[in-house]
């Protein structure tokens, strides 16, 4: 049995036990619950974190300008005849 299909019966078997929709408050419980399953980061990691992702965005930022400038030097060349404008 594949997990798709176990989700989608154990889907139907809870819409078979009462047929009724959940409430808001017992939704909220729930959401609760499942927040306090969640393993948050800690500081030192979220600093870490934040700094991987900044350097890759710098990193890329400053590659893609690159290949702009380049490709606009590039085209302005093939257009104008020189490239020193």
């Amino acid at each position: 049995m594949s997990d798709s299909s176990a989700v989608h019966e154990s889907h139907e078997a809870s819409r078979r036990d009462d047929g009724r929709r959940t409430g808001p408050a017992t939704f909220y419980r729930q959401v609760v619950a499942e927040l306090r399953k969640v393993v948050w980061p800690t500081q030192e990691q979220l600093v870490t974190y934040f700094l991987v992702v900044m350097v890759f965005v710098l990193v890329m930022m400053a590659f893609v300008s690159a290949l702009d400038l380049a490709f606009g030097k590039l085209v302005f060349a093939l257009f104008t005849g020189n490239s020193s404008q």
